[in-house]
């Protein structure tokens, strides 16, 4: 494990949109964000290496720490198709749905460049929940409300294509 220092990653933690209910500078918050913290691992990556991998059972979540990170997935007929490059300065994370389930990864993240990322590990996770509620309430209903909007977008981008294909049998 790299070396961490907890006064910068507690307002790392804070930016996160999963934790952002959380205020460092409030006393109790700051008590959660710390058990918190101490649950939490660094690992580095180096360029090219592969953090996750599109079909992978996971079962840690990830937090961009520092670098930089391709993300991609494969079409159904397995062709590899960009998503996304993102850096640490973005706040972002990856394979949240890994605290809730032990699900199979929807993309592969690739490192662009040398990356640090926090790694939360599920089980460690709802242990830590067991003894503050208030943390898991906060990150469900956070997750939630993620998994809601990707719902409803999804099914926007749905609609507008069954539109295109309909225009396009009809010889619109």
């Amino acid at each position: 494990m790299e070396t961490r220092n907890r006064d910068e990653v507690l307002p790392k933690l804070a930016k996160i949109s999963l934790f952002s209910d959380f205020d460092p500078n409030k006393e109790a918050d700051r008590a959660i964000l710390t058990q918190l913290y101490e649950i939490i691992s660094m690992k580095k990556f180096k360029p090219g290496q592969v953090i996750i991998k599109e079909g992978d059972i996971g079962d840690e979540f990830y937090i961009l720490y520092s670098g930089s990170v391709h993300i991609s997935r494969n079409t159904p007929a397995g062709d590899p198709i960009a998503l996304a490059d993102l850096n640490a300065s973005m706040n972002i994370f990856f394979g949240e749905t890994a605290l809730i389930s032990n699900d199979m990864r929807s993309a592969t993240v690739t490192a662009i460049e040398e990356c640090q990322v926090l790694v939360l590990a599920s089980k460690k996770f709802h242990e830590l929940c067991q003894k503050q509620s208030i943390l898991g309430y906060r990150v469900l209903l956070k997750l939630a409300q993620r998994m809601s909007n990707t719902i409803s977008n999804t099914n926007k981008d749905k609609a507008m294509l069954y539109q295109a294909l309909f225009n396009e049998i009809a010889g619109n």
